[in-house]
């Protein structure tokens, strides 16, 4: 894990405010919420147009690669209430968690339920800031 990751503002926003809605509800998935809460904690705040092209961002699409396995992945990082598609991969899941903020190059170590996972994030294909999307 690394000492800081990339976050924009925009995106810090949104997600504090997914959070203390799901806290509020009671939410069954209180680990996800708190993993997704220090992740935030250690985050560095950006303008969205100061972001650099390799990070990524919520609805970020990347390529990444199971470093024991070596099986490459393509996923798509939404939001809980944004619709799935084969490839995307909700911001709650312990992967998702997991890639928010981290760039090209970067290796990931995460705990999932079977276990732990070492991804590198081997491409940012496209990343709604680089493009000057500015949620």
């Amino acid at each position: 894990m690394k000492d800081s990751i990339f976050i924009t503002k925009a995106d810090f926003a949104k997600l504090s405010q997914l959070i203390e809605g799901q806290r509020a509800a009671h939410s069954t998935d209180r680990s996800a919420l708190e993993n997704l809460a220090q992740e935030l904690d250690r985050a560095e705040i950006v303008d969205p147009q100061d972001v650099p092209a390799n990070v990524v961002t919520m609805n970020s699409e990347v390529l990444l690669k199971d470093l024991d396995s070596g099986e490459v992945m393509r996923y798509r990082l939404i939001f809980p209430a944004q619709v799935r598609s084969g490839n995307s991969i909700s911001i709650l899941a312990p992967i998702g968690t997991a890639l928010l903020g981290y760039r090209e190059g970067d290796v990931i170590e995460w705990p999932v339920p079977r276990g732990m996972r070492r991804l590198q994030v081997l491409t940012v294909l496209s990343q709604p800031e680089a493009a000057g999307v500015w949620q």
